[in-house]
């Protein structure tokens, strides 16, 4: 059963125990190796699937490529064969470090993969490609690959479940770190001791501010969570040589806490999985439909549902032909102030605004989706899209508010009654409204058509079409489902081949190396 870690700062001279230490438990957890359950490794297979779709739809961003460029200008270091990049030829290969950074951006880049939201934000499935490329290297199976993404998955929604990190405007990969480094522990069957050194260090280089996520999102955004993966496989590299971290890193009066998050008086329960325990925190994870922030997925399904019933409306129009006066999205606290009209950022309402930023703008988002009926992860933010005068006019009359109801289900502990979405009231210039609201996203397992297996693998197709051949579709998809009996060199095969001349045609800009 769950068994509570309680989590609280402690001065110098108590002397914290190692064994009273989050990051030890952590590190017990990462070295036991209990069984994966089916179901856990039905919903990993899935997360790969889903991983290398939005990898094969994000190939020749810029983003991108810059970071998969970085990675091939560094050789494979010698303690292994290296590891993959998305795209590449099998045979071209990076050393682990850089291969994570890179598939960790293409991971990321268009906001496209799996989800999960409590005390803060995480996408677990970031903790895939330092994983991945790990086992690539040291010649890793399919067993032990599935054992190393599953403690990753457990250890970052444990802590999420516990410890807010945005509102100090920590950025929420300072979970991820942690929880790659316990899940490559695991891969390589590491001891405790050597784990317990390599999470510290993971999240004590790995702490930063949520800036990246704010006003003008920049291009750092897909970079955050392939840097935490990076220092996470550096951690351990350090940690294997014997090289110890910074203790107690998160109770210590000068620690992570204490001085980074709710300070010197607090207290958490982070629920982890007892001794023997199965790690199943993966299942309580979502992934998205639509390419953008999580907490938009039920706002898009909502739109596009009132852009069939009520056509008018894709014209800022009621029913009876009167104008649009003000569109309210009544949600809660976290979606309102991240990406409503609560966080005060004007760039959530410029038409020549990043994509980073309009995929963080719910007015946007859910402007667009009411007139267009449907979500583009590329087609719904080009400049001339987002530039339409008929959608900036209406945009500009969608706002957000904090309704106490909606963020009282969005912490819920109850997965029937947690919800990311809200209630949406459209007022039009006669006084008249119109009102409807949806709880979660249709994909979500609690929603209209929860995500299976034929749709994550229909994801992967209508995304990799495009840069993937057809054989090579099809290699990949044979592969990933028998992940769990994949031999080291079927895993060293894991990853997504570019047809010829797509990575050719992307950019390859040079930098320092």
């Amino acid at each position: 059963m769950t068994v509570p870690h309680h989590l609280r700062v402690h001065r110098s001279d108590e002397n914290l125990a190692r064994e009273g230490q989050l990051a030890w438990r952590i590190a017990e957890i990462a070295a036991d190796p209990v069984d994966v359950e089916p179901d856990v490794v039905d919903m990993i297979i899935n997360r790969f699937i889903d991983n290398a779709a939005v990898a094969a739809a994000s190939i020749t961003r810029a983003p991108v490529s810059a970071a998969r460029q970085q990675a091939l200008d560094h050789a494979v270091s010698i303690g292994g064969a290296g590891a993959t990049i998305f795209g590449c030829a099998l045979e071209r290969r990076s050393s682990p470090e850089w291969a994570a950074w890179a598939n960790g951006v293409a991971v990321r880049e268009l906001d496209y993969h799996d989800t999960f939201l409590a005390a803060d934000y995480s996408h677990p499935g970031d903790n895939i490609p330092p994983i991945l490329a790990v086992a690539q290297h040291v010649g890793s199976d399919g067993a032990a690959l599935v054992r190393g993404v599953a403690t990753g998955y457990e250890i970052q929604i444990d802590l999420v479940k516990a410890i807010c990190l945005h509102k100090h405007k920590i950025d929420h990969v300072a979970h991820l770190g942690p929880s790659a480094a316990a899940g490559i522990g695991t891969l390589l069957g590491l001891d405790a001791e050597i784990i317990f050194q390599a999470v510290g260090q993971a999240l004590h280089t790995t702490t930063a501010t949520r800036q990246s996520r704010k006003g003008e999102i920049s291009t750092w955004k897909a970079h955050a969570p392939a840097f935490a993966g990076k220092m996470a496989v550096e951690a351990v590299d350090r940690a294997m040589r014997g090289e110890t971290s910074p203790s107690p890193i998160y109770e210590g009066e000068d620690g992570v806490i204490a001085w980074m998050l709710d300070g010197p008086e607090a207290a958490y329960e982070v629920p982890l999985p007892g001794e023997g325990e199965p790690k199943r925190a993966i299942l309580d994870s979502y992934t998205k439909e639509h390419s953008a922030e999580y907490q938009a997925q039920a706002w898009i399904d909502l739109a596009r549902k009132l852009h069939g019933q009520y056509p008018d409306l894709r014209d800022g129009k009621g029913p009876e032909g009167q104008e649009i006066e003000s569109i309210t999205l009544h949600t809660s606290h976290h979606t309102h102030y991240v990406i409503g009209s609560g966080a005060n950022d004007p760039q959530k309402y410029d038409p020549t605004a990043s994509r980073e930023t309009l995929d963080h703008s719910i007015p946007y988002i859910f402007t667009v989706a009411l007139q267009d009926g449907t979500w583009h992860h590329v087609d719904s933010y080009t400049p001339e899209r987002a530039g339409r005068p008929d959608t900036v006019a209406l945009w500009h009359n969608v706002t957000t508010a904090e309704d106490e109801e909606w963020t009282r289900r969005y912490h819920s502990t109850d997965p029937a009654e947690k919800a990311f979405g809200g209630r949406v009231v459209i007022r039009f210039a006669d006084g008249l409204e119109l009102v409807d609201e949806i709880a979660v996203a249709d994909a979500h397992p609690l929603g209209a058509r929860p995500f299976e297996r034929e749709d994550y693998i229909r994801k992967f197709r209508m995304l990799a079409e495009p840069v993937l051949a057809p054989e090579e579709i099809e290699r990949f998809l044979e592969l990933v489902q028998r992940l769990p009996e994949l031999s080291p060199e079927e895993v060293a095969q894991l990853t997504i081949v570019a047809q010829t001349g797509v990575l050719a045609a992307a950019p390859a800009p040079k930098g320092l190396f």
